[in-house]
């Protein structure tokens, strides 16, 4: 529910009246999520031990329809009057991420008598922030050196690729692949995604390079099952 506040009459009843149906609004919303939330625990229990697609599907639309509910609600709580009200215990962040300061320094002189100002102590609030994954291309130099006395020629050989002269590095590889079988996002929305940072990667080029990677992974994929399943299991 959106509050133009400019709008708002200056007539207390009225704004009692708008309190309580935002309070309803924000109940509704809360209860629709709660059931939501039995209903997913209770398909998750009947999915346990089974491989049935359309309770999977069902969960995925529960997840979806929760999510949009949710954010309702949390749209509700900021147009809301009394949006601090209730507001829910955040957990702390995580210790393992890293920590990148920013300093506001304020002015060193007193605004009220010019003075100079001494430093007391420092509040520290932190801010969650994500910063997108980004392309990059690695130039391997490889200077040539060569003996006046016997004109020799020497150059560091060129690290292995894994996807022959293919230009792709493995950090590359390793993210389209995790996208495209973890999170289950095909090659041509990675596609999208990318052309959207200004890199065209066609679906057909990653086709190629996740058959490729395949085949490089082979051995890993039997030494897995080999320990697994105590040696029994043939090489291909």
């Amino acid at each position: 529910m959106s509050i133009d506040v400019a709008s708002l009459p200056d007539d207390v009843a009225f704004l009692k009246a708008l309190l309580v149906e935002v309070d309803a609004d924000r109940n509704a919303h809360k209860l629709i999520a709660e059931r939501v939330k039995i209903q997913l625990a209770r398909l998750r229990r009947m999915q346990f031990g089974s491989s049935s697609e359309k309770i999977t599907r069902e969960i995925e639309q529960l997840e979806l329809a929760l999510e949009e509910v949710e954010a309702e609600a949390a749209a509700s709580r900021v147009t809301s009057p009394r949006a601090e009200v209730g507001k829910p215990v955040r957990q702390p962040l995580p210790n393992h991420l890293p920590r990148e300061g920013i300093l506001h320094q304020p002015a060193c002189i007193c605004p009220d008598c010019g003075g100079p100002m001494r430093r007391i102590s420092d509040d520290i609030p932190e801010q969650f922030d994500y910063v997108p994954a980004s392309f990059r291309v690695i130039r391997h130099v490889r200077p040539k050196l060569g003996c006046r006395a016997c004109n020799r020629i020497v150059q560091a050989p060129l690290p292995s690729m894994p996807v022959g002269r293919g230009k792709p590095g493995a950090g590359l590889l390793a993210h389209i692949l995790v996208a495209k079988y973890a999170d289950h996002l095909p090659l041509y929305r990675q596609s999208e995604i990318y052309a959207r940072e200004g890199v065209d990667l066609a679906r057909s080029t990653m086709a190629d390079w996740v058959g490729r990677s395949a085949s490089l992974l082979e051995p890993l994929v039997d030494a897995l099952a080999r320990h697994v399943t105590g040696g029994r299991h043939a090489a291909r």
